[in-house]
């Protein structure tokens, strides 16, 4: 069987390693989950290493690897920055998998892996251009043009979180300060602790996004108007994007894509942010939400020779 028959992807959380083996098809040929041992860098090594052996084990044959990862590689040492995975910062992860695993591994940041998934099979099958973004813990974004991860010069494609909310005023001040060190970011709008404490700025009252996005649909005012807010900067901050990128699909991804109303109410008011007489791009949910990480993993060799 040709090693490129099906293709390995790993999902490097913080809580959980991942691993899927996709066939041809995208058909999941096989399947299992380890706790991360978060705090130490060896045993993370070995429990990818151990996870592609037992699949190769059961499939009968070498695979191509592939990983969504938290953070980055720095293009100045080549080493893993800026990973909530702190036991991972400043390590030659590609390197160390690629002399154990003794093959080429391909790499991506988590929110790229989701795109690419998306965009290979999910909600974005068979468009150009596809944004798909994170709204969770934190905001990132991936950027796929024809089935390839855009990364850019600076490894930073597709990282809107950390621009400034557009036009902020009124309900939107004072700025939020966030964990970069700025103020202002999508980010401390957009996440879902971010929308929790904006709740609490305007309440006094401390409720989770999914407990103000529930209240809301039972018809609270104060988390209607919560989620109203939200809705505006969300269609703000995508209408940037839409005027830099101009994508055919967003793909909503992380904890808060599960909100159907934000696919109803954000394309209604992002229009009077986009630089066009109409907006075609499509804002959709996503088809395989928590595996997209996993299945993106693997489709990063979708285009290998």
């Amino acid at each position: 069987m040709d090693a490129r028959s099906f293709r390995l992807g790993i999902d490097l959380g913080g809580t959980k390693i991942e691993i899927a083996a996709l066939g041809p098809d995208g058909a999941v040929r096989h399947r299992r989950r380890v706790p991360t041992p978060a705090t130490d860098y060896e045993e993370t090594l070995a429990a990818i290493v151990g996870l592609v052996e037992g699949a190769e084990l059961e499939l009968g044959t070498r695979g191509s690897v592939g990983i969504a990862m938290p953070g980055a590689f720095s293009l100045a040492t080549g080493l893993v920055k800026n990973s909530n995975s702190t036991c991972l910062n400043g390590k030659p992860l590609k390197d160390d998998l690629e002399a154990r695993l003794d093959r080429e591994v391909r790499m991506a940041n988590d929110a790229n892996c989701f795109a690419l998934s998306e965009a290979v099979d999910g909600s974005g099958r068979g468009a150009a251009v596809v944004f798909g973004v994170i709204l969770g813990t934190g905001v990132g974004g991936g950027i796929v043009v024809n089935r390839h991860v855009i990364t850019g010069a600076n490894a930073i494609a597709g990282e809107w979180g950390h621009n400034t909310l557009p036009l902020p005023a009124g309900d939107d001040l004072p700025l939020p300060a966030c964990y970069c060190g700025r103020s202002g970011c999508v980010e401390a709008y957009l996440s879902g602790p971010a929308l929790a404490a904006d709740h609490a700025r305007r309440t006094g009252v401390a409720l989770d996004a999914k407990a103000i996005a529930l209240a809301a649909a039972n018809g609270d005012p104060a988390c209607e108007a919560t989620m109203a807010r939200y809705e505006s900067r969300l269609a703000r901050a995508l209408g940037n994007v839409i005027n830099i990128l101009d994508p055919d699909v967003i793909v909503l991804g992380g904890g808060l894509s599960w909100l159907d109303r934000l696919y109803r109410n954000v394309p209604r008011l992002w229009g009077a942010h986009v630089f066009s007489d109409e907006v075609r791009t499509r804002l959709l949910a996503p088809v395989h939400g928590d595996s997209s990480g996993v299945r993106g993993a693997a489709w990063l060799w979708e285009n290998a020779a």
